[in-house]
This record gives C-alpha cells, structure tokens and sequence, in this order.
C-alpha cells in the first residue's frame, strides 16, 4: 500500500512471520482430545487473510519447526512418503513466501526434507547447511520484490543440529549463523540486490551451547550485520520483541499461539528505496476464530488424526475401531509432590518402569534411561489409546545401545542427579535446580543405586550394584537411550567413549504401543530400584 506523505512517496510493507507451529494445524491437542481456543494455524490463516483483504502488501515466512510436534506429522504424515503432506498443503494454501528449516525438521533424516522441498511452492532456506563437498544444502536467501523495493530473506538453521540428530545429518556441516549472515549480507549489498535485509533465524537471542563463540546466539547477528532491518528469531517458544539499534527483532510462542507482526514504511522517491520506519509487534492468535476454509482443506487430516488417537467422533474410540492397545488396571502415577518436584521424578514409578521394561525389551540392552517428560504423564485406570502412550512418551525419539564402562554409566548418572538441589541443615522440602530442566533428569533401570542429597553435585551417586554386585569401574554394560540424549549429551559432553553399535527401526513410542498390545492389561508396577537418600524427615 502507497501513500504521499507530503513530498515524499511512501510503501508500507507488512511481514507476517510464523515460528516453531510443531503440525499444529486445527488448534488441537490430540494426545488431550480437545480443541484448543488460542493457537493453530487455521487462526494464523484467519489473522492473514484479514491483512491482505485490508490492501496491504504483505510478505508471509515462517521460521521453522513445523513438520514435527505433533501425531499428525510424527506418527502419520511424515511416514508416508507417497502422499502430499497436508502441512505443505496448508503452507502453500496460505501463500508463505519462504521458510527456514529448524532443527525438527532434520529428527526424520534428509529424506523428507527434500520430499517437502519438492511440495512446496516457496523457498526453503538454511543458509549455514551444506555437505561436505561444500555444495549447499537449501537456499541461503530468497529475494522478492514489491513495487521496485528489492527485500532479501537470509535463512539460518540451527548449527546444534549435530547435537540432537547427529546420524540423520552426518553429510552436512552447519556453520556459525552471525558471520553466515555477515558474508551473505555483504554480498548482496555490494551486488546492489536488497534493499531491505531480513534474517530469519532459527535460534534464541542468547547462546544455547555456544557461549564463548556465540555460533548459535541470535543477538549475535545484531552484532555482526548491525545493518539488518528485520530480525525473527523462534526455537525457544518465547516471545520476543525488541530492538537492537537499527534491527527490530520478533520471536512468537509456539503452535501458532501468537505471530509476529514487522511494519516497514519504504520511501520511494529516492535514488534507491529506503527504509524510514520499521516496527514490530506480536499478535496473540486468542483473539482470532479460525479460518473455515483453511479447516476444509485440513479437515481430512485432523479427522484421520483424531481417529489414530482414539479419541475420534462416533464409535472411532471404542474397541471395534481398533485404537484400543490394551488396559489399564489401575492409575499408574502417584499425584503428590514435594517442593514443587512431582513424585514421579523422587522415586520410582510404574509409568517410568513400563517405559524401561518396554526398553530393555526392545533392545537387549542391561541398562535403560529415561525421564519423565511431563510432570503429569499418566496412565489411567481403563482402555488406553494411543493418545495415552503419546501423552507419557511425546518425543519421536528413537531408541540407541551403546557400550560403556561402569565409571562412564556413573559420570552420566552424576550428571542427571544434578537436577536436585543440595540438601542443606533445616531443608525441608527437596526442591529442583532451576538450571537443569526435568526433561534432563534420567532414572535408571537394570542397576540398583541411590542418590545421596547430602552431597555437592558430582559426588551423589553412591551403592550402584549391577545384578546383586558392585559395579566396578570397568566393567562393560549396553546402555539402552534415545537419540536425543546419546547426541545432545552422552557424546557432546564426552561422557561414552564408544560409538552406538545399535539403532531401534521404530520410535520408543511403537516400542510402548507393541509392549501394551503384547501384556493386554497392564498392573501398575515398580522396580524400586533406586532411591533419595541423605535427606531430613520430609
């Protein structure tokens, strides 16, 4: 939209810009079997249609993770190679310009990277991804232009990729994102190409891992491309909205609970376009009823969905239908807490043990780890579906074996029980470290130990018997633990010396689903294997 500001001829432009929608594409919560009022993309489709009917020139981008994160794409979608994935579908229904992968979209492999590549009628970008050999791996930018004004978009992965899914992307190699953004910026400046420069990154302001380099901070590209006018950032499902000199940066919530909103006033009348005023914004998506169309075109997916789940209309949840797995004696986890720190993460638990049993099974292995992924996982007394499992296992996490000694299996005990804050003289309560999240707090099954509170972080695990006997520093066991943590801590910290000798051909999730169907009614048990010591009367 143009309009004459005394002398001067002005373009405003409005960039809509969408970050980690994890499959979220009705506004619903499959693992709870209810609709949700705040999120989705058929809200986004609502908010952007409304935009572009008001004759505003507006660029729609998204900033990754949004082919993973739910059983619409995890469980169905995404592992059925012949079909069109409806999330590309949707995505090119709503008319993207362009998208940046994030590091979700790497948890399937390389595959279906390039099949929705191959869909989608839009860029996808991942500037700091290439192989080996040095040939790229996405674009690195996209240009588009709106009446003579010349706008590049520079895309950037996360360079922790490795990390979390370090066998599906042994080809690729991910560079820094700052001095990625710097070179190509650089470039396209002296080529004369952009007139406005957006940098769409998929990472938080602050360093995740990289604290001294700063490889995987977005604020660092501030630092380094202080010329940027636009700068999305998303992964950590937070919302941002700041500036930093002449940047405006944006990051939206997840599941397409809000989007950000760019404003950019464009002087035309000038030897070049210029840019005289940029703002941004975030819309929460509460405020939208969802767009009827957009719901049309999804609606064979999210039904289908529903009904994998068991919790479909109709008779799709009852045995006949198939989506009952098996039952349920009674309810699996204990409700209390202490200190906020939910009972499942201060002893053992049957939801934890049914996970570890279907483990070990699977694998072979001596030795499986997991954590409680949410404070509330549950099993409930009755017929599960596979929302149940869904909702005790999220993750699409696949299962790996690996060789370690009994001092290495100790080092990465040591670091799980950091979790807990020390126990000191007049505690009451056992209370968790800020720091280190639940979902890095492992427990362990196949060894007997205890953890000791009484002492500093390092120092707690203490009488760890393996088959009745000491565990001796030498000996070898096979660990049974998903991808993510092998990647993202056993070999990033160097806690293993040996490489994963073997990988599961299906996620823990189908391991869980072929577990239940085999035992047909589950009793809730537990290993008692493990336990806080070192603490007062609580």
């Amino acid at each position: 939209m143009t309009i004459q500001a005394g002398t001067s001829k002005l373009l405003n432009i409005v960039m809509i810009a969408t970050s980690d929608l994890h499959g979220n594409l009705w506004g619903y919560r499959y693992e709870d079997g209810h609709e949700t009022t705040n999120d989705g993309m058929a809200r986004v489709a609502a908010y952007v249609r409304e935009v572009r009917d008001s004759g505003a020139e507006v660029i729609l981008i998204d900033n990754g993770d949004v082919f993973q994160g739910n059983m619409l794409t995890d469980d169905i979608y995404n592992k059925r190679p012949d079909s069109i994935h409806p999330v590309s579908a949707a995505l090119n229904a709503m008319g993207y310009a362009a998208m940046t992968l994030g590091n979700h979209e790497f948890n399937f492999g390389l595959g279906l990277i390039e099949k929705f590549r191959q869909e989608l009628e839009f860029p996808v970008l991942a500037a700091n991804a290439a192989y080996h050999s040095g040939e790229r791996f996405a674009e690195p930018y996209t240009l588009m232009e709106i009446q003579g004004v010349r706008i590049a978009v520079i895309g950037l992965t996360n360079p922790n990729i490795p990390r979390w899914d370090a066998g599906k992307v042994d080809a690729l190699h991910f560079g820094p994102m700052a001095e990625t953004a710097q070179q190509i910026t650089a470039s396209l400046r002296a080529e004369g190409k952009a007139d406005i420069i957006v940098i769409s990154a998929h990472a938080g302001m602050v360093a995740e891992f990289d604290e001294e380099g700063g490889s995987d901070s977005a604020e660092r590209i501030t630092k380094l491309v202080p010329e940027a006018d636009v700068l999305l950032v998303g992964h950590m499902h937070i919302t941002v909205k700041e500036r930093i000199g002449d940047t405006v940066i944006g990051g939206p919530r997840d599941r397409g609970r809000e989007v950000v909103r760019f404003d950019l006033t464009v002087q035309l009348d000038g030897a070049r376009p210029r840019v005289v005023n940029k703002e941004v914004s975030i819309v929460d998506m509460a405020d939208w009823e969802p767009d009827p169309e957009f719901r049309r075109l999804v609606a064979e997916a999210h039904e289908e969905t529903m009904t994998f789940s068991g919790q479909g209309g109709g008779d799709s949840s009852s045995e006949a239908a198939g989506s009952i797995l098996g039952y349920a004696a009674a309810d699996f986890q204990p409700q209390a807490e202490t200190g906020g720190v939910p009972a499942g993460r201060l002893r053992d638990t049957a939801v934890i043990t049914l996970i570890q049993r279907a483990m070990l099974q699977a694998s072979g292995a001596d030795v499986a780890a997991t954590s409680l992924f949410a404070d509330t996982a549950d099993l409930k007394q009755g017929p599960l579906t596979y929302a149940d499992v869904y909702r005790i296992y999220p993750f699409d996490n696949v299962l790996y074996v690996v060789t370690v000694t009994g001092q290495e299996l100790r080092a990465y005990m040591e670091v799980s029980a950091t979790h807990f804050n020390q126990w000191q003289p007049g505690d009451r309560e056992i209370t968790a470290n800020p720091e280190v999240p639940s979902y890095l707090y492992d427990m362990f099954a196949g060894i007997d130990y205890q953890i000791d509170l009484s002492q500093p972080a390092g120092h707690r695990i203490i009488n760890v018997l393996y088959q009745g006997q000491p565990l001796a520093d030498t000996q070898q066991l096979q660990l049974a633990v998903n991808n993510y943590r092998y990647s993202s801590l056993l070999k990033a910290s160097k806690l293993v010396s040996r490489a994963k000798h073997w990988e599961s051909s299906c996620s823990v999730r189908d391991m869980l689903v072929s577990y239940i169907k085999e035992q047909g009614t589950l009793s809730p048990e537990v290993d008692n294997n493990w336990s806080i010591v070192g603490i007062g009367q609580l």
